[in-house]
């Protein structure tokens, strides 16, 4: 059995893209519920060092539509980078979705020794479409995602494995 680049990146991102969503419309709603300015959440952190939960979903959804858009040879989308509320949040999730949804697999699939160059920080960095998916794009994605579950966890969200993992 084999698996294809695609499979091991679009349908991921999608799947837990949505699974965020939930994870925020809980967070919305259980901010409501217990008087809690949403301000309040969208802007904690887990370390005073460490990115508020509005940049850790945006680079979560930056992750999967840079990583997609590179396999694919392409430019990534840019975004202003200024939700400020849940809903806004929520839609930049959305449009990251229909963005991925735009993707067939042949543009994706056999991208992994495909050049990959990315600009982090001061340097520049070339890896192969396969090194590049396993090693810089989904631990990336599944970092912020992480984070932005432990963020709103330790906030008080109940929210459990069951949300993070989503339905099968």
């Amino acid at each position: 059995m084999t698996i294809s680049m695609y499979q091991a990146s679009v349908p991921v991102f999608i799947r837990m893209l949505n699974n965020l969503i939930g994870i925020l419309e809980k967070a919305a709603a259980d901010a409501e519920a217990r008087k809690i300015d949403p301000a309040v959440l969208i802007n904690s952190r887990l370390y005073p060092d460490m990115f508020p939960l509005s940049r850790q979903v945006r680079i979560a959804v930056d992750a999967a539509a840079g990583g997609a858009a590179r396999l694919a040879g392409m430019e990534p989308p840019t975004n202003e980078n200024n939700e400020t509320t849940f809903p806004e949040l929520i839609e930049r999730i959305r449009k990251t979705i229909a963005y991925l949804n735009t993707f067939k697999p042949g543009q994706i699939d056999g991208s992994e020794k495909r050049a990959v160059t990315l600009k982090v920080r001061d340097d520049t960095l070339t890896l192969d479409g396969l090194t590049f998916l396993l090693n810089r794009v989904l631990p990336n994605f599944y970092f912020h995602i992480t984070t932005t579950y432990g963020i709103l966890r330790h906030n008080g969200l109940e929210i459990g494995k069951k949300d993070y993992l989503g339905k099968f």
